[in-house]
């Protein structure tokens, strides 16, 4: 068996594990802060960081497309200036909580993070932060589920251990959920190209 034959069984296997009453619930909450144009502040290390802002791009001007929502998502490590400086200043576990903590909204609104461990401490330290201002909590985790998947009101879980194959799983739940809202919120599905 070549490894891309491995690979794609263990990608299949994985989303296997996921409970589909977790997505949507997961999904729920993104329409619900969509119909009302309330933040999502989202954040994640590494290949995860990428899923957020791919997240952003798909549930902002994706979802917004041929529908009446309004989604708003913030990748909170795209500003590398302010993280940088939070990092070298405070520390690097602080980067996202303390831009959490500063987030200046009369709004209600959300924090949703992606980490395949669910134990990356920036991350628990963005919930935390989430959860004492009355957020939304969110996570889309892998391997055990980590602390995150405890600290969430609403938690996506992907069963495996390959790093590779939890960020796979989680950008095609991130992809269906996106389909799904524009889907169901679309003003003519006839027209609605995905």
């Amino acid at each position: 068996m070549n490894y891309f034959t491995e690979y794609k069984k263990m990608l299949n296997d994985a989303l296997d594990t996921v409970d589909q009453q977790s997505i949507e619930g997961f999904e729920y909450q993104l329409a619900f802060m969509a119909r009302y144009g309330y933040p999502v502040l989202v954040c994640g290390n590494g290949g995860s960081a990428a899923i957020t802002e791919h997240m952003s791009c798909d549930h902002t001007k994706g979802v917004a497309l041929d529908t009446n929502l309004l989604p708003f998502m913030i990748p909170l490590q795209s500003n590398v200036s302010l993280c940088t400086a939070i990092a070298n200043d405070i520390g690097y576990e602080h980067i996202f909580s303390k831009q959490i903590e500063w987030f200046q909204t009369d709004k209600p609104f959300g924090v949703l993070v992606i980490s395949s461990s669910g134990n990356s401490p920036n991350v628990i330290n963005a919930l935390t932060a989430g959860r004492n201002r009355g957020a939304v909590t969110m996570a889309m985790v892998g391997f055990d589920g980590g602390l995150a998947s405890r600290l969430a009101k609403v938690c996506i879980h992907v069963k495996s251990n390959n790093y590779g194959v939890v960020e796979d799983a989680h950008q095609i739940i991130m992809h269906s959920m996106a389909q799904s809202i524009r889907i169901r919120h679309a003003t003519n599905k006839e027209s609605l190209k995905l």
